[in-house]
């Protein structure tokens, strides 16, 4: 009895402390840290219908608003803005989920992209893209009501799938 209740902490710090790897999903990204603790806030973006598996994975964190959505990093900086970007390298398999720190709660704006050629330059003829909505991105800039996410103070879960060129119509999800 005295050695099972000594094993039994013993085996629960064992379990606590397998790599992530382990558990079937881990989180990626300079983040990821703070999503595995929950130590929030942070989203948690869980990325769908990749293309392939090829390049790096980017996710970007604007202000809410449609004047600042996608403008240059270096001006949102220097103006005092929020911005924030994790790159990740594609995963050859498995389950995506980027982790990216959020200053406080509250609406972002939000942008997903594919960088299949590695050249950190949008290919719109070969790379892809997405956005929290969802909703087909098409051949324009994405509007900010499509791209906005709530994060809550705790890990604000989201999924968006990757969108390609499909056809001249834009960029769209696959009908998987």
């Amino acid at each position: 009895m005295v050695r099972f209740a000594f094993v039994a902490p013993l085996l629960a710090l064992g379990l606590m402390a397998a790599p992530l790897e382990a558990r079937g999903h881990p989180t990626i990204g300079s983040d990821a840290g703070a999503c595995d603790a929950n130590d929030g806030p942070a989203i948690r973006a869980t990325i769908t219908g990749l293309k392939d598996r090829t390049g790096r994975l980017k996710l970007e964190l604007y202000p809410a608003t449609a004047t600042d959505f996608l403008r240059d990093d270096r001006d949102l900086i220097k103006e005092g803005k929020v911005f924030r970007r994790v790159w990740v390298e594609t995963p050859a398999a498995g389950p995506v989920e980027i982790c990216i720190r959020v200053p406080h709660a509250g609406a972002y704006g939000l942008f997903f992209t594919h960088d299949r050629d590695g050249k950190n330059k949008f290919n719109f003829w070969t790379d892809g893209g997405g956005i929290t909505s969802n909703t087909r991105i098409g051949a324009s800039k994405p509007k900010i009501g499509a791209s906005t996410v709530e994060a809550g103070p705790g890990i604000t879960s989201i999924t968006i799938k990757a969108q390609y060129l499909r056809g001249l119509s834009g960029l769209s999800p696959s009908k998987e």
